[in-house]
């Protein structure tokens, strides 16, 4: 996609299997928006091949819209209108909807049919955006920053919601700026930065997480000198000490081992691989 001279997104190639929760990370420019627009049928592209359940976004119709599901960033509720009333408004626009009740309970409202939206609150307001995307029993569902300004509460609901939908057997197209969400949810990831993709994988994989090595991490024992442990750690700020490690195990067999030979504690231990996160920061720099 270029817009003049600039090429907001190029050369990107990526395929979303049937079934799983597919989240699609970035910094903001990074071309993401850019590239779910142009997936959803919203954008025009300026080059290149696009198959969106078999057909092109640019040309789908309404029988292709309506077999996709959309979750906006920022979603306008009509406040007068209940749970109920505002899911049968949606249910009208499609051809063959899934029963009203059926999707209050998916979404976890039961409670909240008859109340106006006005009344929700964010997670539930959230929860009835996720039920409007749902009531056209769509195949695919894209998610764009469901659980932005949520409180952490709010947060696990949605993911509950979220992870419920694959249990139906829908494909999520998810993006996210939570790297926990992505962690928590995500069946694969791909990252794009400055209009290109710079990694795929699982949340597990991702740029070789599985073969970091790993930190182990305590408070320095009252007493005790960083030169007289095993492993040769790097003392921190506030008396913390630091290990980087490829055999984890047999490191903190050897610190344990020396800590109840000497009869001290080692407080505040910690073992620890790089995050996502921690992943995601450094292909995006």
């Amino acid at each position: 996609m270029s817009y003049g001279d600039f090429e907001a997104v190029r050369g990107i190639d990526l395929d979303v299997n049937a079934g799983e929760v597919f989240a699609f990370l970035g910094p903001n420019g990074a071309g993401k928006t850019t590239t779910v627009e142009i997936l959803e049928g919203y954008r025009k592209r300026s080059e290149g091949e696009v198959s969106v359940l078999g057909e092109d976004p640019q040309r789908g119709g309404r029988a292709w819209r309506e077999r996709i599901g959309i979750v906006l960033q920022s979603c306008r509720l009509d406040p007068y209108l209940t749970v109920r009333e505002s899911l049968a408004l949606y249910a009208g626009y499609y051809s063959a909807p899934r029963p009203v009740d059926e999707v209050i309970e998916l979404v976890g409202l039961d409670g909240k049919a008859d109340d106006r939206a006005r009344s929700l609150s964010g997670g539930q307001q959230r929860r009835l955006d996720v039920g409007m995307a749902l009531i056209g029993d769509p195949e695919l569902l894209f998610l764009d920053e469901p659980t932005t300004g949520f409180d952490p509460a709010a947060r696990r609901q949605a993911w509950e919601t979220i992870a419920g939908l694959r249990d139906l057997g829908k494909t999520v197209f998810l993006t996210t700026h939570y790297m926990d969400e992505a962690q928590r949810l995500a069946d694969r990831v791909t990252i794009i930065a400055a209009g290109e993709i710079v990694a795929s994988g699982t949340p597990e994989d991702l740029g070789d997480r599985e073969n970091q090595p790993a930190t182990i991490s305590f408070r320095l024992p009252a007493g005790v000198a960083a030169a007289e442990l095993p492993g040769g750690g790097e003392v921190g700020d506030g008396g913390e000490i630091k290990f980087s490690t490829s055999t984890p195990i047999e490191l903190l067999n050897e610190l344990t081992g020396w800590a109840l030979q000497h009869g001290v504690d080692l407080d505040g231990l910690e073992v620890t691989r790089p995050t996502l996160e921690d992943i995601y920061l450094e292909l995006t720099e």
